[in-house]
């Protein structure tokens, strides 16, 4: 049930609650240059949005429950309001869910985007390195998230990139999640401070000393941590192996 609210709330047209950082701070301007602005119109027409993460020159890593009947990638990008210089703007040709994906328990919340040409790398985007299969990140290391969307669950839209420093925790954190599963997703974010990635913010990397570890995947409705973030690592096999037969 938490993972059908929240992904109702994601389905929600842009400003009327999509994901969001709540406690942190704007980014430093294009300080995050694998940072993805995923531009979604969903099957029954709605728009809304969510985050990604470049991991190769014509690949983008977000959650599978950010499909869409058309996606449009925004690159380099720090205000979406604005036709920066740095921004690369490419269509999504093909959108490959993984297979054991559900919904329902919200397991295997992954998604490659193969964009439609091949991004030019500049200082302002440029890939992210991914974990090797068997770096599990470890409960108390420190990481970030980033996104754009609300700084809060009644709060305005965001415009401009934000981050936060959220905690790894141990998996007894989550034992309120029904489906949680250890090796499949990542318990994120100390219950006793109220910063989280949220709504709009689905899709987007967790980033552990600079390496790509989770994606932003579902949490409570009122957005108090902990939220549960894909596993990277578990997939990386998958991962390379999709891009090697869709390249």
């Amino acid at each position: 049930m938490q993972a059908l609210l929240f992904l109702m709330a994601l389905l929600l047209p842009s400003g009327a609650g999509a994901e969001e950082i709540i406690g942190g701070v704007e980014s430093i301007p294009h300080s995050r240059p694998y940072m993805a602005h995923l531009d979604i119109v969903t099957e029954k027409g709605l728009r809304v949005i969510c985050g990604g993460f470049l991991i190769s020159r014509q690949f983008v890593l977000t959650a599978a429950h950010c499909k869409g009947r058309e996606i449009t990638v925004i690159l380099g990008a720090h205000d979406v309001r604005k036709r920066e210089s740095t921004q690369q703007k490419i269509k999504v040709e093909k959108q490959i869910i993984h297979e054991s994906y559900n919904s329902v328990p919200n397991l295997h919340d992954i998604m490659l985007l193969k964009l439609e040409k091949k991004v030019e790398l500049t200082p302002a985007v440029n890939v992210v390195p991914l974990p090797s299969p068997s770096d599990f990140i470890h409960p108390g290391a420190m990481c970030w998230a980033a996104g754009w969307g609300k700084t809060g669950v009644r709060d305005p839209t965001s415009y401009t990139l934000r981050e936060v420093e959220l905690r790894i925790m141990d998996e007894k954190a989550c034992v309120d999640y029904r489906y949680y599963e250890y090796k499949f997703q990542v318990c994120v974010g100390s219950p006793t401070t109220l910063r989280a990635a949220f709504m709009g913010d689905s899709g987007g990397p967790l980033l552990c000393a600079g390496v790509a570890h989770g994606i932003v995947s579902y949490g409570h409705p009122d957005a108090k941590p902990p939220a549960i973030f894909t596993r990277v690592s578990t997939y990386v096999p998958w991962i390379n192996a999709v891009i090697n037969t869709s390249s």
